[in-house]
């Protein structure tokens, strides 16, 4: 599917779904559309990711499919800047595909463009009805389970749970994401995204989306939030106790000391975030952190070398910085 991905003023830090999908997706990028970084490449911005020109509006993109919205604001809100891009993509024709808290499709004026024009409208946090509660099943799959988690949000753990999916592939392993997020939803084109679903029935979504694939050796359950958290983390333990996992690895940023967005929170010292994750699995799993995944983006190849072996070494577990530089035999290893 050829599409464009909208990330006003959000590229590429804040357009986690974005990056998401140029680094991982099967869709054919044409154009992102960015106010800021209009008249560059993505190339200029992003490296080992799929390349296309950076636009300032729809009317700039050649034609496609969809539109798909690529930023992953804090609350999940629409932007109202956005709405024309939305409406000349809806008057064109295309669908659009939205990760938002904000259902597109409850939005009257988009809902008559799209039945004007033959566009669908996919809210892709949209739960579905039948849900339940969790019914503690989920230890009873044949695959190994392993669920990424986090010192905080935006660490890597939906990419790190594609990189280990790949580099598991690379082994001959069957390996399969099971998606807990927008993102991961608009990437394999299935999963839900657990921030959205009634937290009586979270622990459950999770534990049949981890019962749905069929016959795989691996499955990675994409952590979200963390559990010192003090907003997200009733979804991460959700995640967590839902999908009953065999082992955890543990992603963290290289200098980040504090919750983003919550700067007077402390991230307490790696031992104990790992201790903390243990202990939150006992009850439903033997699970405990195995391997441990280091965002090292804003440090250069030396520094971040020195970083990840420090990591490995606070965490008591391989460690690696898998976008940088692949994932370590030994932290696969620990994996499966």
């Amino acid at each position: 599917m050829r599409v464009a991905l909208l990330t006003h003023e959000a590229f590429p830090d804040e357009a986690k779904t974005a990056v998401g999908l140029l680094r991982y997706g099967d869709h054919e990028v044409r154009a992102v559309v960015d106010r800021e970084f209009a008249g560059r490449r993505v190339a200029d911005v992003l490296d080992g990711v799929q390349d296309a020109p950076v636009v300032a509006s729809m009317d700039d993109v050649p034609e496609v499919d969809a539109l798909i919205i690529g930023i992953a604001p804090i609350g999940g809100r629409f932007e109202e800047s956005w709405r024309p891009d939305v409406r000349a993509a809806l008057e064109r024709g295309c669908d659009v595909v939205s990760g938002l808290h904000d259902f597109l499709a409850d939005d009257p004026e988009f809902a008559d463009l799209a039945a004007e024009h033959g566009g669908q409208l996919r809210d892709l946090r949209r739960p579905p009805d039948d849900l339940t509660v969790a019914e503690g099943t989920a230890g009873g799959v044949d695959a190994t389970v392993v669920t990424t988690v986090g010192t905080d949000c935006s660490t890597g753990k939906m990419t790190v749970s594609f990189e280990l999916r790949d580099a598991a592939r690379e082994r001959g392993l069957d390996a399969a994401v099971v998606p807990t997020g927008q993102t991961g939803v608009a990437i394999t084109g299935w999963g839900l995204s657990v921030d959205r679903v009634v937290a009586d029935y979270a622990a459950g979504a999770v534990e049949r989306l981890v019962q749905t694939p069929e016959e795989k050796d691996l499955l990675i359950v994409e952590g979200q939030g963390s559990i010192v958290h003090p907003a997200y983390s009733g979804v991460t333990t959700s995640i967590l106790h839902g999908s009953a996992p065999d082992a955890l690895v543990l992603c963290h940023e290289a200098g980040r000391g504090t919750i983003n967005g919550y700067e007077s929170f402390s991230i307490p010292p790696l031992p104990a975030v790992v201790d903390l994750y243990d202990r939150l699995a006992a009850p439903v799993s033997d699970a405990t952190v195995v391997a441990g995944a280091l965002n090292t983006r804003h440090l250069d190849d030396g520094a971040a070398e020195q970083a990840v072996a420090g990591y490995a070494e606070a965490i008591d577990a391989p460690a690696c910085d898998p976008v940088r530089n692949g994932v370590a035999d030994e932290v696969l290893d620990a994996v499966v």
